[in-house]
């Protein structure tokens, strides 16, 4: 069964009468089976500009410069947000609104967990989590350490733990690094 998934966190967000503020949300503009999505991507913040949005009907949005970059250096053959989702991928933030500074502070975090929590109850045969960055980490431990009192994640840099497992019941959880941005597509990769 398709599900609109901003359809759905739109009346979701509504209901939960937890923000007033909608103007400035950006969420996930696509239609999908829920029960396909094997991996979620969690990013940290959406784009200033909403047309670089994962999802944006742009020609060259920019977070998909990157992204794609990203999965074509693992050898997969992708060119756009739908053949990701095609192969059981789906990719979101933490904070769906563009963050109006260097850093995004805990309050701003944690007004916009109950939407991701919800996001992530969308996908019944999920299996892999991975967080794209400290702000996505800093999400998904505040929704584990509320559901079952411990955070799944270590509060160290990124770094020093990947190489760990780590697991919120079946679901494999990847601590990884931010997925956007320009410096990105300068680096090279060895795989461990």
């Amino acid at each position: 069964m398709q599900v609109d998934v901003k359809e759905y966190l739109t009346n979701y967000i509504i209901q939960s009468k937890q923000t007033d503020n909608m103007d400035r949300l950006q969420l996930p503009d696509i239609c999908l089976d829920p029960k396909h999505i094997k991996v979620i991507m969690v990013n940290e913040v959406t784009p200033q500009d909403p047309s670089d949005f994962f999802y944006s009907t742009a020609k060259q949005p920019d977070y998909m410069k990157t992204t794609l970059s990203l999965f074509r250096n693992a050898g997969a053959d992708v060119n756009n947000i739908q053949d990701i989702i095609n192969k059981g991928i789906y990719i979101t933030t933490a904070v769906k609104c563009p963050k109006s500074s260097y850093s995004v502070d805990s309050d701003v975090i944690k007004s916009h967990n109950f939407i991701l929590e919800e996001e992530l109850k969308l996908y019944p045969n999920l299996r892999v989590i991975m967080l794209m960055g400290d702000v996505a980490k800093k999400a998904f431990n505040m929704i584990t350490k509320k559901n079952t009192k411990k955070n799944v994640i270590p509060s160290e840099s990124t770094y020093k733990i990947r190489k760990n497992q780590y697991f919120y019941g079946d679901i494999r959880v990847f601590p990884s690094y931010i997925m956007t941005g320009g410096n990105i597509l300068n680096m090279e990769y060895t795989l461990y």
